[in-house]
């Protein structure tokens, strides 16, 4: 089968640049002419994203025929130099027809069967998510079996109408493609390099079902981690709850309820944040104990682990979320009416009893309290900031390790020191524990300071070579003998495989 002529290459660093540009535009506002001796690309439809693949045709080189079934009608929505025509002739010059059409209107083009033989169907639909799961075959495998003589190949239906118009810049470059021919994919992956895009080969058409799932995949990476996140806010405000709304209430008679909005939920955020940062940095620390215990890397680690690795990200992220709002509510409690009523009951009951109310303690205490909480959300903002593709496709590997592991981990150790200076001596006063409930910065101390004391062990001598060792192929009893690198420099460098 013959394939489409590649336009000249000198476009591919401009497609980068949005589509409407002073070199496509006439003095009327209306795009440039085509020239006549370009690839000639038809499609079938008129909606929104016809109108965009249409536009982004034309801007890349192409001569574009769009076929209706009302050409009059839909003539004007196009671009000037796209021949707008009924379906029949639309059909009949180009190699490649782009069907951009719902599925349920595939019967109608069956008419069409005799003009199509032999040529490219590039099937850019995609189906909700009823249909999705009403059909065992996918959208393209569908349009196949209707025509038996054409070649179908699955693209550019994870590229939205937008992203056509603004460029790929402005958009996600990847283009999943599929189909039985290697040929036929081959010319709709030149198609896509001169518009622009990245074509990602993704096998043969059986592969259409789930190149169609992507776009009705809702942040599948987020649900664990969001779900995690909302229990344990859920359980801690819980917690907090009982202590500060409900204990005075039921042992004093005092209404506290007005806590519920603000007090509550600024004293939960922290503790989420906290756990959650733990939790960033916990698996990895029991994959460093499995592979001391195993004595090897080669061995895959459980299911739950490793999507519990994969989902740190997103855990870290939610962290500096949480603590971004904490901050946020800290600075806003000075503006609430209580806090406003109690310091001017604290003022009036000073001055009724002539005492002069400064601690030194305390006063230290919220000194060294705040700046550490400043430098932990500093720590995690960087850490945020590093996570975001832009930001660590420029860094090597060394600084992504540097940055993510041990700015991560000084920013644990802030935040646990902002934690335990937070509570101070409160652990151990009778009169915290309410309802015989221990104050809530002791709970989520726990798994930071399992994490942290993991850690100190792994950095002595006897963990951190062997741990080394396995990271750069040692295996126990194996038959690989293996010996490290004397410098301790180079022992530093070694791949956290």
């Amino acid at each position: 089968m013959s394939h489409l002529p590649v336009v000249a290459t000198k476009m591919s660093g401009e497609m980068d640049k949005p589509l409407i540009s002073r070199r496509l535009v006439d003095s009327d506002g209306s795009l440039a002419e085509t020239p006549s001796k370009a690839p000639k690309v038809g499609i079938l439809g008129s909606g929104d994203f016809a109108r965009s693949l249409a536009t982004r045709l034309i801007g890349s080189g192409f001569s574009v025929v769009v076929g209706s079934r009302n050409p009059k009608r839909t003539a004007g929505l196009f671009p000037s130099s796209a021949q707008v025509t009924l379906r029949e002739e639309a059909v009949s010059s180009p190699e490649v027809i782009f069907v951009a059409v719902f599925r349920e209107h595939y019967s109608s083009l069956c008419d069409l069967s005799d003009q199509l033989a032999g040529k490219i169907l590039v099937d850019v639909s995609n189906p909700t998510e009823q249909e999705h799961l009403q059909h065992r075959e996918s959208n393209a495998e569908y349009l196949a079996s209707l025509f038996p003589t054409c070649t179908v190949v699955k693209a550019f239906n994870v590229i939205s109408a937008w992203t056509l118009q603004a460029g790929p810049r402005d958009g996600n470059r990847q283009v999943p493609i599929c189909s039985d021919q290697p040929e036929a994919k081959r010319t709709v992956s030149e198609m896509v390099h001169a518009m622009g895009f990245m074509p990602v080969d993704m096998g043969s058409l059986a592969s259409a079902r789930e190149v169609e799932a992507m776009p009705l995949r809702l942040l599948p990476g987020w649900k664990v981690p969001t779900l995690l996140a909302l229990g344990l806010f859920v359980c801690f405000y819980a917690y907090n709850f009982i202590r500060d709304v409900l204990h005075p209430y039921v042992q004093h008679g005092k209404n506290k309820f007005y806590k519920l909005p603000v007090s509550v939920v600024n004293t939960t955020l922290p503790c989420v944040a906290y756990v959650l940062l733990s939790l960033v940095y916990l698996p990895g620390v029991l994959a460093a104990t499995l592979q001391l215990r195993r004595g090897t890397k080669y061995r895959r680690f459980p299911d739950w682990l490793d999507h519990w690795l994969q989902h740190r990200k997103q855990i870290g992220l939610l962290s500096f979320y949480c603590a971004a709002l904490h901050a946020v509510y800290s600075f806003c409690l000075p503006l609430l009416r209580s806090s406003r009523y109690e310091l001017v009951n604290l003022a009036v009951d000073q001055v009724a009893n002539k005492s002069h109310l400064w601690v030194e303690e305390e006063v230290w205490r919220m000194e060294i309290y705040v700046s550490l909480g400043v430098l932990a959300l500093g720590t995690l903002s960087l850490l945020a900031v590093t996570s975001l593709p832009s930001i660590a496709n420029s860094l090597n590997w060394r600084e992504f390790s540097f940055v993510q592991s041990t700015l991560g981990f000084v920013a644990l150790v802030l935040t646990t020191l902002h934690t335990l200076t937070y509570g101070w001596t409160r652990a151990f006063e009778e009169n915290r524990y309410k309802f015989y409930l221990p104050p809530t910065f002791t709970l989520t101390l726990l798994v930071p300071c399992v994490v942290i004391l993991a850690k100190a062990l792994f950095l002595l001598p006897c963990f951190s070579r062997r741990l080394a060792k396995i990271r750069r192929g040692w295996e126990k009893d194996g038959a690989i003998k293996f010996v490290l690198p004397t410098d301790h420099i180079l022992v530093e460098k070694t791949s956290h495989v």
